[in-house]
């Protein structure tokens, strides 16, 4: 057992949880640890931990070494944040149709505040009246007269009782919510400048495509700069470098820019990559630095040379593994980073700069010891017409890479992309003796505005056929066998699952699906209901229409092809889905069902899109492995 393993064992121990090590249940159950952060002053070290179900936020007095935490049960933590050294911003979510408010079942997002002192737990935004006690955005954090305090879009009804997204106060003192402004109609975000008072509002009309910056002007509000965009609105991105200029990101169709525009909205110079991801300073909040991926490589670039000597000391003491920024101290000398090492997985550690140590906090997946992890290695290929694309190949340990069985595993998105990182879902099958082929198809995101666009109108095309010359790549390699090749995916790899068999044939040997579209039609009639035109517009970019009745989306919705499939399906889907309705993969049982097609479809009782459950999380991944050892066995 390595260091870090003994380490975390101790820290379970110390916790009284007990540690769960069944071989699927190591990959299957949710992270052991979900989040890590460090307190502004470096006292206070707070983990979300989960066991089955159960969700725990500990924090740990670095000093002291006292425990604390408070027991969230079932709850969906989606993130922690520190407001000052003594109060614990919570977010959390819920899957609900909110009584009385004409408004879609959604994924609603609460905030609540975990007082470490007085060891309290407070709801906050409960006391707005005329409103709803849900986040509409991602708090943001100022410190004015040394008070902390955060700024929350929320919900506020107008006269008419429509919603609009306003901007509120809280206090965490006294734990009380103030109305900084009720926003207007298409209002969509709000940024804050260092004094508190807002600064900047953007709007956005999904019925016109109409976006527009306004600036704080006096006791008004100065419209900086409109335009028109089908797809994509310009959006407020944060504080600039200066920390009184602001980042605002236009995609104008052709590209992306992120501009770096005064308080007073002169349009300034491009500061960002589109792909780059802000890095802020944490008391301040404005711009120092940016995340860029480049090749495989996740790296941080700081403006402030001090800050890019401290970053590269962290990088170096961890030289064979991925490291990524988590949280830092006020004076960044104290820093919670990812360390994903390919031979040990995902674990997190204190760095502390000044005593240049570093310290365990513990492993993200119990249970996976050193050596049981699968070797992913990065592979290139070119599609039929040429494009160059690229892609991971995890094999299974023990066994030659050669005739092996292939699971096509595609990312979901689809302007999403895999990488290197450890990833649950391909070692648990690589653990059964499966080989997982994971492709960056074009339509990926992360790999440049022109192989993105070259995705664009390829559903069910040429993004489907880039998975199949991935498999005929390893063929042409010797290091799978083509009769034993199945695909597996969910949401946008869901689609591909199906898409496989019933577009792409005589490549599977059989095809699972967790929350996968199969009739396009009603996918984006029902998009459009939910969330307006502009979510619709977006669908259908890629699909290759601007029409939501044109008569491609028929042509490529699996649903509508299931007379191709001879191959055996599965079909899992949550209960509580709001961006894949379930009824897309009731469509596709039934239509299977129909022609008198192998079909099973597993439901899952009160899980949502993004499998955050443990129970259905593993019910999904047992189903899976089941599906695959019975219709393509490893051996």
């Amino acid at each position: 057992m390595s260091i870090r393993n003994l380490v975390f064992a101790a820290c379970a121990a110390l916790f009284a949880w007990p540690c769960l090590a069944a071989p699927l249940e190591a990959y299957g159950r949710l992270p052991n640890i979900e989040v890590a952060t460090v307190s502004p002053d470096g006292a206070y070290l707070a983990v979300i931990q989960t066991n089955g179900e159960q969700r725990r936020i500990l924090m740990k007095n670095l000093g002291t070494g006292e425990m604390s935490g408070v027991l969230v049960g079932e709850a969906k933590v989606r993130d922690l944040d520190w407001a000052d050294s003594r109060h614990l911003l919570i977010t959390t979510s819920t899957t609900a149709r909110i009584m009385n408010v004409i408004a879609p079942r959604d994924e609603w997002r609460l905030l609540f505040s975990y007082d470490v002192e007085t060891k309290k737990l407070h709801h906050l935004l409960r006391d707005i009246g005329g409103g709803l006690n849900v986040l509409a955005g991602t708090p943001s954090l100022r410190t004015v007269a040394g008070e902390p305090l955060v700024f929350a879009e929320g919900i506020k009804f107008d006269s008419m009782g429509r919603g609009r997204v306003a901007l509120f106060k809280i206090e965490l003192k006294r734990g009380t919510s103030k109305l900084v402004h009720a926003g207007f109609p298409d209002t969509r975000d709000w940024l804050v400048g260092p004094d508190g008072e807002p600064m900047a509002e953007s709007e956005y009309d999904g019925r016109t495509g109409r976006w527009s910056i306004r600036v704080k002007e006096g006791a008004g509000w100065r419209e900086i700069k409109s335009g028109r965009a089908a797809y994509s609105p310009t959006r407020l991105r944060g504080l600039g470098r200066d920390g009184k200029s602001m980042l605002v990101v236009e995609d104008d169709g052709e590209e992306t820019k992120v501009h770096e525009v005064s308080a007073a909205g002169e349009w300034g110079e491009e500061v960002l990559e589109s792909d780059a991801s802000p890095i802020r300073d944490p008391v301040g909040h404005h711009l120092i630095g940016y995340s860029r991926r480049t090749g495989e490589e996740l790296g941080y670039t700081f403006f402030d040379p001090r800050d890019q000597r401290a970053w590269n000391a962290v990088r170096a003491a961890f030289p064979k593994d991925a490291v990524t920024l988590q949280s830092w101290s006020d004076n960044r000398r104290k820093l919670v980073v990812l360390v994903d090492s390919p031979t040990e997985g995902p674990a997190y550690s204190l760095v502390d700069l000044d005593a240049r140590k570093a310290t365990w906090i513990g492993g993200e997946y119990e249970g996976v010891e050193p050596g049981e992890l699968a070797t992913v290695r990065p592979i290139r290929f070119k599609a039929a017409d040429g494009l160059d694309l690229s892609g991971y190949l995890t094999t299974p340990n023990g066994r030659l890479a050669k005739a092996l069985p292939l699971v096509v595993l595609p990312h979901g998105g689809p302007a999403s992309r895999d990488t290197a990182a450890f990833d649950w879902w391909s070692q648990a099958l690589a653990s059964r003796g499966y080989a997982v082929l994971q492709v960056n198809f074009r339509g990926s995101d992360g790999m440049g505005r022109e192989f993105l666009e070259a995705g664009f109108g390829q559903w069910g095309r040429k993004m489907q056929t880039d998975l199949s010359d991935g498999v005929r790549h390893l063929t042409a390699q010797g290091v799978i066998d083509p009769k034993r090749v199945c695909i597996v995916g969910a949401s946008y790899g869901g689609y591909a699952a199906l898409a496989g068999p019933s577009l792409d044939p005589g490549v599977y040997r059989c095809a699972a699906s967790v929350a996968g579209l199969s009739d396009l039609t009603r996918f984006v009639a029902w998009t459009r209901d939910q969330n307006g035109a502009s979510s619709q517009r977006y669908w259908t970019r890629f699909m290759g229409t601007s029409d939501p009745k044109d008569a491609v989306l028929g042509q490529i919705s699996p649903a509508n092809h299931v007379d191709k499939i001879n191959a055996p399906i599965l079909l899992i889907h949550g209960r509580d889905d709001t961006v894949v309705p379930f009824s897309q993969s009731a469509i596709m049982a039934e239509a299977l069902t129909k022609a008198g097609k192998p079909v099973d479809l597993v439901t899952l009782p009160g899980e949502d899109h993004w499998l955050s459950r443990g129970e259905t999380r593993l019910q999904m991944l047992n189903a899976i492995v089941a599906f695959l050892e019975k219709h393509n066995p490893p051996t």
